[in-house]
C-alpha cells in the first residue's frame, strides 16, 4: 500500500524513484552523441578547470590559517597542543558543510555562461529523438507530443523583457547570502550552553513538519537530539542544499514556463519526493573533488529527462496559461511511482490524465506517453 497518506509527496518510494531517475537520466544524457562535440568538449575542459579553481579558492582560508599557525609555531611550542588542528578542521567544516561554499561557486557558474541552458535544451531534444526511435514501429498518432519542439518557442528570458544578467547574479548572491547567514547563525546558536543542544533538532522538526507532517517530524526531532552536532548539520544541509540544487537545475524550464509563485509552490509540492531523491543523489556525487562542476553539467542534462517524466509536453506559448493551471498537479504520479525500474519509458497516459492502466509489458496504456 502507498505511504502517500502519511508522508504526502515526500514518501520514501518517491525519494527512491527520484534517485533511480538520477542514474537513468545520467545514462540517457551520456548516450547523446551531441555531448561529445567539440563545443561540449570545450565546456567540459572549462568545467574541470573551474573545478580546480573552486577547490583552490575554497582552500585559501585554511591555507592562510595553516601558514599563520606555522608562523606562530616559530615562537611557541605547539607539539603538545591540538587546538591548531581543531581550528583548521572547524573552518573547513563551516566552509563545506555549513556555508556550502563549493556548491555555491558551482551554482554561480551558470550565471556567467549560457552553457547550462544549452545543455538542458540539447538534452531535451535528444530525449525526444530517443523516444521517437524507440516507438518508430508504432502509430505516430498514438505517440506523445514532443517537449523540445514547443519549449524552444518560449523565450529563455520569460514573458517579460530580457533580465539584466547582473541583476540575476545579484539576486542569486542575495539568496545565497541570506541562506548562508541563517545557516551560520543557527550553527553558532547550537553552541549556547544548556539550550544549544536543542537548536538543531528544533530546526529539523520545523523543516520536516512542513515537508512530511507531524509524526515523521517528531521522529526526526527525537532521534536528532542524540546525534553529534557535526552529523546533524551535515544531514540538514544535505536536505536544504539538495532542494536548492533542484531549483537551480530546473531554471532553464522555469525561465520558459513562467509559473506564478503560488503555482510554482504547488508544482514543487506535488513532486517533492521525486525531486528530492533526484537532487540528493547528484548532490552526493557533486562532492567528488575537481569533477564536481563537470558532474553539475551532467545533472543539468539529466534534468531534461526528468522533466519528461513529471510533466506533460508543453503546448505552444499561446496556450501556456491553460497548461500551467493543469500542470501544477502531477496527474500520473501514482502510476509512475508504481512502475518497475525497467518500465520507466513505457509510461503512456492520455492527455486528460485519465484511464491510465498498466499494459502487458509493465507500462501504462493510453495515448500520451511521458
Amino acid at each position: 500500500m502507498s505511504n502517500l497518506g502519511r508522508f504526502g509527496s515526500f514518501e520514501p518510494n518517491a525519494i527512491l524513484r527520484g534517485a533511480q531517475l538520477t542514474l537513468v537520466g545520467a545514462n540517457r544524457a551520456l548516450q547523446n552523441p551531441g555531448i561529445f562535440t567539440s563545443e561540449h568538449y570545450r565546456q567540459a575542459a572549462i568545467a574541470v578547470a573551474a573545478g580546480i579553481a573552486i577547490s583552490l579558492l575554497v582552500g585559501l582560508p585554511t591555507f592562510g590559517i595553516r601558514m599563520f599557525i606555522r608562523f606562530v609555531g616559530l615562537f611557541t611550542d605547539l607539539s603538545h597542543s591540538a587546538w591548531d588542528e581543531e581550528v583548521i578542521e572547524g573552518i573547513e567544516f563551516i566552509e563545506h558543510s555549513v556555508l556550502q561554499v563549493p556548491f555555491f561557486l558551482m551554482s554561480f557558474i551558470r550565471y556567467l555562461s549560457p552553457a547550462m541552458d544549452h545543455m538542458f535544451m540539447d538534452s531535451l531534444a535528444w530525449v525526444d529523438q530517443t523516444y521517437v526511435q524507440k516507438h518508430k514501429s508504432e502509430d505516430p498518432a498514438e505517440l506523445r507530443a514532443m517537449y523540445y519542439t514547443n519549449l524552444k518557442e518560449y523565450s529563455a528570458h520569460g514573458e517579460n523583457k530580457k533580465k539584466d544578467p547582473y541583476e540575476a547574479m545579484l539576486a542569486f548572491l542575495l539568496r545565497f547570502g541570506r541562506k548562508a547567514a541563517l545557516s551560520l547563525g543557527i550553527y553558532l546558536l547550537s553552541f549556547l550552553p544548556h539550550v544549544g543542544r536543542f537548536v538543531l533538532p528544533a530546526v529539523s522538526f520545523y523543516t520536516f513538519n512542513k515537508a512530511v507532517g507531524l509524526p515523521p517530524a517528531i521522529l526526526v526531532f527525537s532521534s536528532s537530539i542524540f546525534l553529534p552536532r557535526r552529523y546533524l548539520v551535515m544531514f540538514l544541509q544535505s536536505y536544504f542544499s539538495s532542494r536548492s540544487l533542484m531549483r537551480e537545475l530546473l531554471e532553464p524550464y522555469f525561465t520558459r514556463i513562467r509559473y506564478t509563485s503560488a503555482q510554482k509552490r504547488l508544482w514543487f509540492h506535488d513532486r517533492e519526493g521525486v525531486l528530492y531523491g533526484f537532487a540528493l543523489a547528484f548532490f552526493i556525487i557533486l562532492k567528488i573533488p575537481l569533477l564536481g562542476v563537470l558532474i553539475y553539467g551532467i545533472a543539468e542534462a539529466s534534468t531534461a529527462y526528468l522533466i519528461t517524466k513529471i510533466t506533460e509536453p508543453p503546448p505552444p506559448p499561446q496556450q501556456a496559461e491553460e497548461y500551467k493551471e493543469k500542470d501544477v498537479r502531477w496527474a500520473n504520479k501514482h502510476e509512475f511511482l508504481e512502475l518497475p525500474l525497467g518500465a520507466l519509458d513505457k509510461m503512456n497516459v492520455k492527455v486528460s490524465g485519465k484511464d491510465a492502466r498498466p499494459d502487458e509489458t509493465g507500462g501504462v496504456e493510453g495515448k500520451q506517453s511521458t
